[in-house]
């Protein structure tokens, strides 16, 4: 960790912007720190109690008393172990509920950022943003600060007490104090580093996994094997190294201050047996005594592993904060619903980029009256997606203007301009969850029959039936039960029920077999009737019919007319054309 990020640490900007999420459980943290001082009165009274029974009650065999401050003990200790239970459980309590709010309030973000700023952040960095940095700011609560407060109030109640008692005493037992305030920085400083090892470690571990179990069919195809374990072998040697530094801190740490104890209590019991036998300290304060140190030590040897813990829940609050303070996201300021959408489209003069001024749109114009159906062709990097993407507002233009029924697209209220627009792209992602829940997205507005209705449209509801469970047949992560041209289906049928006035067709069929082509190729007449429809392919013979054919080149227009038009002018068109069906007959 630089020095930068040492000294914000402990920023109580930081910290109180992360206690305003305990606002709504204002009560409860009252209630802890209550809680917190009243452990603070109980510590030292159990010893103060033996003191006096000691001193006053077995000395003068006055048995009466004996049993009465006996059974006294027994309630501070019971009262002390209730405090104690209620405090953990409370602190525990008031973490999580935190750590509720604050995930969904970092989901809800996540959810609504632009998705420029996902292209360029690895997933494996926000899922431990939402997961493991929360998770550790949890701890903030749990062991962090209320604890650490807790535990000093504990440790100067129980100084405060033993200076009354006998100052002498206090301070030869507490000589040895200065070695363990050096090994406890020692130990600070040594987990420290561990700890961020450990974390970078454990961050490179759950991507290597990610990333190889995703591409796992890569891996074996290639017989990559073996590399790939050699690599996954290291990673984890790292990964146990970082950890056993920090056991070893461990290891050393709590020996010394075992060590440190005894010293302090030989200490004391020298010096205070000489002074018992000339009567000047009683029996009663020695037992105390032993007591009081036992209970000074045991906060002190974890007093430095919780700075610790809170240290590392206030790096990873900042890290979540930064999260949540990003504003790259589509501004949803628009007022008109799009409810009734016809689906007249123009696009004027629209550029865009997806970095600075290196625009992969330029002067972009055509216009697409409602019913029409646009294909859109060029090379890979032609700009295609993109402009799709554009059109629901994925990502903001720089220059131009988009309009849909005469209207501004940024007019539009966000979710009512992409529930007009249906999307069925090439790469189509399945959720783990049944081939229903994936058809509605969960929506409890879309009934079972209105689901099949649409699957019968399509032709997709035959396949469905033969499944196990029918529609409630479990789909894996991402579908890999299903072929391509399944879930290509099951997109559509998708599309379909939320009724969509303008439909976009990434590249539906370019990875399909022929059956599954034909299957598709008659979903999308069902699915474009009467609909304005934005078809991207690869393949030029699933687009002759379209009303107006625009040819893309290195994010400019070319070409813009029909299939027999385009094919007259003997350019673009006409030589991806002349070159794709020579390639079909030489196969």
């Amino acid at each position: 960790m630089d020095n930068l990020t040492i000294k914000r640490v402990f920023d109580f900007s930081l910290l109180r912007r992360l206690f305003s999420f305990a606002a709504p459980y204002k009560r409860s943290f009252y209630l802890s720190m209550f809680l917190t001082v009243l452990l603070a009165v109980l510590s030292p009274l159990r010893p103060w109690l033996i003191q006096v029974t000691v001193d006053k009650y077995i000395a003068n065999q006055w048995m009466r008393m004996l049993i009465i401050i006996t059974i006294v003990q027994i309630g501070v200790l019971l009262l002390e172990t209730l405090v104690r239970f209620f405090f953990g459980y409370l602190t525990n309590w008031l973490g999580q509920s935190v750590v509720k709010d604050l995930r969904v309030t970092v989901y809800k973000k996540i959810v609504r950022l632009n998705l420029s700023f996902f292209d360029r952040t690895p997933i494996g960095t926000l899922t431990t943003r939402t997961i493991n940095d929360i998770e550790a700011i949890n701890d903030v609560f749990s062991e962090g600060i209320i604890s650490i407060v807790a535990d000093l109030l504990m440790i100067v109640a129980i100084l405060v007490v033993m200076f009354i008692e006998d100052w002498r005493l206090t301070l030869i037992s507490l000589s040895p104090f200065p070695v363990l305030i050096l090994a406890t920085w020692i130990f600070k400083e040594s987990v420290n580093k561990s700890f961020h090892q450990v974390r970078n470690a454990v961050a490179a571990l759950n991507a290597f996994v990610q990333e190889h179990i995703t591409g796992m069919v890569v891996v074996q195809a290639f017989s990559a094997e073996k590399r790939e374990f050699a690599r996954f072998k290291k990673i984890n040697k790292d990964h146990r190294n970082a950890n056993i530094d920090a056991i070893f801190a461990y290891s050393v740490f709590f020996p010394v201050v075992e060590i440190i104890l005894a010293i302090s209590l030989g200490l004391m019991v020298w010096w205070g047996a000489n002074k018992v036998l000339s009567y000047e300290v009683t029996q009663g304060v020695m037992i105390a005594f032993i007591m009081y140190l036992n209970l000074l030590f045991r906060p002190l040897r974890v007093l430095a592993d919780k700075f610790n813990t809170l240290q590392m829940g206030m790096v990873a609050s900042e890290r979540v904060f930064k999260i949540l303070d990003n504003e790259d996201q589509i501004p949803d300021k628009g007022t008109k619903d799009a409810a009734g959408m016809r689906g007249d489209i123009i696009f004027d003069h629209v550029h865009f980029a997806y970095t600075e001024d290196r625009y992969v749109l330029k002067d972009i114009s055509f216009h697409a009256n409602p019913g029409d159906t646009i294909a859109i062709v060029g090379h890979t990097g032609s700009g295609k997606t993109t402009i799709i993407s554009i059109l629901n507002r994925l990502y903001e233009i720089q220059k131009g203007q988009i309009k849909i029924d005469g209207v501004d697209i940024s007019q539009y209220t966000l979710g009512s301009l992409r529930t007009k627009i249906g999307v069925v792209l090439q790469d189509v992602f399945l959720f783990s969850g049944s081939i229903y829940e994936n058809i509605t997205l969960r929506n409890p507005e879309i009934t079972r029959e209105r689901v099949e209705q649409a699957a019968r449209l399509i032709g997709m509801h035959d396949f469905i039936m033969q499944l196990p469970g029918g529609y409630d047949y479990q789909v894996m992560e991402r579908g890999s039960t299903l072929s391509l041209g399944q879930r290509q289906l099951i997109s559509f049928v998708r599309a379909l029920l939320y009724d969509p006035a303008i439909l976009i067709l990434d590249e539906a069929t370019s990875s399909v077999d022929t059956e599954s082509e034909a299957l598709i190729q008659h979903a999308i007449d069902k699915l474009i009737a009467g609909r304005t429809a934005i078809v991207i392919a690869h393949r030029l013979s699933t687009i002759s019919k379209a009303s107006k054919i625009i040819v893309l080149d290195k994010g400019e227009i070319r070409e813009m007319g029909t299939h027999e038009e385009l094919l007259k002018l003997e350019g673009f068109y006409y030589k991806l054309h002349s070159m794709q069906f020579k390639k079909t007959a030489s196969v």
